[in-house]
C-alpha cells in the first residue's frame, strides 16, 4: 500500500496493488512454460516426432503417459490464462481515499469485466467510528486493517495475499486513525 498526502494535508490516498503482484507474474509465467512443455511432450508422443529438442518422443507412449501429460498441460495453460487475464484487468487493484475537504471516504477496486467491473463505495467521514486491526497468527496468518462505519459492517482496507508485517500494519493503522481522528482498535 502506497500512501500519498496532498500538499494541504487534507486528503490521504492509499494505492492497492491487487493482482499485479510479483508472485502472480511468476506463477503465470511458470504455468505457461510448464503447460506448454507438457502439451508439446504429449503431442510429441502422439505424433512420434520430437517437438522439443531435448526430448526423445519414442520413450513416451501416448496412452497413458502422453494423454495424462496433455491433460496436465492443458490445465496449466488454462490456469496461466486466468492469471494473465486477472493481471491484465488488474482485479483487486484500486485505492482507498480519505478526503477531509469533501468530508468523504472512497474505497475503489477493479473487479472482473462486466456490469460490476467498478466497485466503488463512498461514505461521509462522520460515519467512520474507528480503524480496527485484526491479527490472526498460525499456518494461514491474517493481518488486516478494517474501516468500521456506523450501522454498517467493517470494510477491509489492506490488500489480499501477502500479510503485512506487524510494524507496517501498526504504522498504517496509527497513521490512518490519526489522520481521521478516530480510535485505533484491536492492539
Amino acid at each position: 500500500m502506497v500512501n500519498s498526502f496532498d500538499p494541504q494535508g487534507s486528503m490521504l490516498r492509499e494505492a492497492i496493488v491487487g493482482s499485479r503482484r510479483t508472485s502472480n507474474y511468476w506463477w503465470a509465467s511458470a504455468l505457461l512454460v510448464g503447460g506448454l512443455g507438457f502439451l508439446l511432450t504429449s503431442l510429441s508422443s502422439k505424433l512420434g516426432t520430437n517437438l522439443l529438442p531435448f526430448l526423445s518422443a519414442q520413450e513416451i507412449t501416448f496412452i497413458p503417459q502422453g494423454l495424462v501429460m496433455g491433460f496436465y498441460g492443458g490445465m496449466a495453460l488454462l490456469i496461466s490464462l486466468y492469471l494473465w487475464l486477472t493481471i491484465l484487468w488488474n482485479v483487486g487493484g484500486g485505492f482507498n481515499e480519505f478526503d477531509q475537504q469533501k468530508g468523504q471516504v472512497c474505497i475503489f477496486r477493479w473487479g472482473f469485466p462486466g456490469k460490476n467491473r467498478r466497485i466503488e463505495f463512498r461514505a461521509p467521514l462522520t460515519d467512520v467510528e474507528a480503524i480496527r486491526i485484526e491479527i490472526q497468527e498460525g499456518v494461514n496468518p491474517r493481518r488486516i486493517l478494517y474501516l468500521r462505519l456506523k450501522g454498517r459492517r467493517e470494510l477491509p482496507l489492506t490488500r489480499i495475499g501477502q500479510p503485512l508485517t506487524l510494524a507496517e500494519l501498526e504504522k498504517q493503522g496509527a497513521e490512518l486513525a490519526g489522520f481521521l481522528q478516530v480510535p485505533l482498535e484491536g492492539l
